[in-house]
């Protein structure tokens, strides 16, 4: 595993001292992007030593960051022999999808009631260059502008809690996500499901909005379910 000069954490390793707990936020953002996105494999050992040499910091925000990510479920620490990657599992995957259909419809139901003109914008503009590049099969523009408009939409509902919970589950599922982007028809769709859950928090129908952002987390799981995206997930290299 190599990481860039630009990308190494040397210049923070001072601020363990009086900020360790910055420190180690960075070193456990690092490494749960690192499982997630696939780049560290299920069951595959996290050594303290090497990810502390490959990162440019101490052992210390490496071990607390484990302990962390031990909290969340994706790493097992085992005495006398270390840490281990759990990752997220195919019963993960759909606890996370049952749960975000009912917080997605809350979210969104908040957010015709709170939403402002800038993110109501910015959401307009999200789904405007969605439209364009699942017209034209870019599947990787498309999956960071689904990105986008989920943000707007969790910051839209004035709800630091509710947008932080959503955001991680976001964050969790990201490799199938843009998997099931990828196929053509789903990425229209989805885009489609997008302008109308838009269009009811534009009108202020909160009951619409909810039933919308629910059924758009329904029908995202189906297509992971029709076309084997949930089970083929597991042993996948990116």
């Amino acid at each position: 595993m190599i990481i860039g000069e630009d990308t190494r954490m040397n210049e923070y390793e001072n601020e363990e001292g009086t900020d360790k707990y910055s420190l180690r936020g960075r070193v456990f953002a690092r490494l749960r992007e690192n499982i997630l996105s696939g780049r560290y494999r299920e069951h595959e050992a996290l050594k303290e030593t090497d990810i502390s040499e490959e990162m440019g910091v101490s052992r210390t925000p490496v071990r607390e960051a484990l302990r962390q990510l031990e909290l969340e479920g994706l790493v097992q620490i085992v005495p006398n022999k270390g840490a281990y990657v759990t990752g997220i599992t195919q019963k993960d995957v759909e606890d996370i999808y049952a749960i975000r259909a009912l917080l997605e419809g809350l979210c969104a139901r908040w957010a015709t009631e709170r939403i402002t003109k800038e993110q109501l914008e910015a959401m307009e503009e999200a789904l405007y260059l969605s439209e364009f590049h699942a017209s034209k099969g870019n599947a990787q523009q498309l999956t960071e502008l689904d990105n986008q408009f989920h943000e707007i939409l969790y910051e839209a509902c004035g709800s630091k809690m509710l947008g932080h919970t959503l955001q991680d589950f976001h964050e969790y599922v990201k490799r199938i996500r843009k998997r099931t982007l990828s196929d053509h028809e789903r990425g229209r769709e989805a885009v489609q499901e997008h302008r109308r859950i838009m269009e009811a928090i534009r009108q202020k129908d909160a009951n619409r909005a909810e039933e919308l952002a629910t059924l758009h987390m329904r029908n995202a799981y189906a297509n992971m379910i029709s076309n084997g995206f949930l089970g083929s997930q597991e042993g996948e290299q990116e």
